[in-house]
């Protein structure tokens, strides 16, 4: 059975005005791929970056790796989804931003009650990421003081919840005193507004000297050298995103001149490669979702239509919480 469904596609780089509505077949799910009508689609940089062609993908097509909805069809080597499932991914190939589509079914995971379909299209990349920056590539145990940057974005939000879920103390970073205020509320210990105040002031001045034992960097270059002089002697510096662009030219002298610190650039997908490791991240997101620590922020809704003004609206740093764009 193939159904024509709606689409965003894009025939080559550019800004938002590439990205074009097209009707598409979706054919019968592959033996190990389910069938999803899409409920919400979560809009996130990384697809701005492969708008642009800073990350490069043979064109054309989609945009987009995370949505919520429910099973219409599955594949015959599937066992843990049937058709009715409600469901939710975060980390598909490109092409989220659709009515409907085939997705490998060990990305694909169930939805407890108590978390509905906007909440989970606008969590799953954002949540997962914060679940492997917290509790994998640096374990957080409760007690420690870290330095977030972007605090008030949809990944911050949800890392300020977190944060104080496990009892750490969150020195966030946002650009404007009303983003530090939203920071704040969801958890943050302190947020330093870097428009009006020196971030590595700031924070020795927090820490008492001290310094932090992990900075989470979303931010790139406009804030790696701030980055690495928050760090106490041997401490990670996690660089996960680029909003601001791309670090370059890393001169590795400079970690041994500010105390032999760690760099690492991790990605979600090696954190949660099989079924298993998915299912048991987002069992762990779930579940603080459900226990109400941690609420989903959806600042903006846009329909599919409309997802270059959304992309827009994220690029510019216009948003606060998660994007959404809303399907019927």
């Amino acid at each position: 059975m193939e159904n024509q469904v709606k689409a965003i596609r894009i025939e080559k780089n550019g800004g938002p005005e590439v990205l074009k509505l097209v009707s598409v077949d979706v054919p019968a799910p592959e033996k190990n791929e389910v069938t999803i009508r899409q409920k919400a689609v979560g809009l996130n940089f990384i697809d701005i970056y492969f708008r642009t062609g800073l990350y490069a993908h043979p064109l054309p097509h989609g945009l987009g790796f995370e949505a919520s909805g429910v099973v219409q069809a599955v594949g015959a080597d599937v066992k843990h989804l049937k058709v009715g499932d409600r469901v939710a991914y975060g980390q598909s190939p490109i092409g989220s931003y659709a009515e409907a589509r085939n997705v490998p079914a060990n990305r694909v995971v169930k939805l407890p009650k108590g978390v509905d379909f906007d909440q989970a299209a606008a969590m799953m990349l954002k949540g997962l990421t914060v679940q492997y920056l917290f509790r994998q590539t640096y374990r957080l145990q409760g007690g420690e003081t870290i330095l977030f940057h972007a605090a008030a974005g949809g990944v911050g939000l949800i890392a300020c919840q977190w944060a104080k879920a496990l009892g750490v103390k969150l020195i966030g970073t946002a650009s404007t005193p009303e983003k530090a205020a939203l920071a704040k509320a969801h958890g943050a210990w302190e947020v330093i507004d870097y428009s009006r105040e020196n971030v590595v002031e700031r924070v020795n001045e927090l820490t008492g000297g001290k310094k932090v034992p992990v900075v989470y960097d979303g931010v790139g270059k406009d804030t790696w050298l701030t980055s690495l002089d928050c760090l106490e002697p041997r401490g990670l510096m996690v660089s996960f995103g680029n909003a601001s662009g791309p670090v370059e030219n890393v001169n590795l002298g400079v970690l041994a001149s500010k105390g032999s610190l760690f760099v690492t650039r991790p990605t979600l997908g090696t954190h949660v490669a099989t079924q298993e490791k998915m299912q048991s991240a987002a069992d762990e997101l779930f579940g603080l979702v459900v226990k109400k620590k941690i609420g989903i922020t959806i600042g903006q809704r846009f329909p599919l239509a409309a997802a270059g003004d959304a992309q827009e609206a994220l690029a510019g740093r216009k948003t606060t919480g998660a994007t959404i764009l809303t399907l019927e």
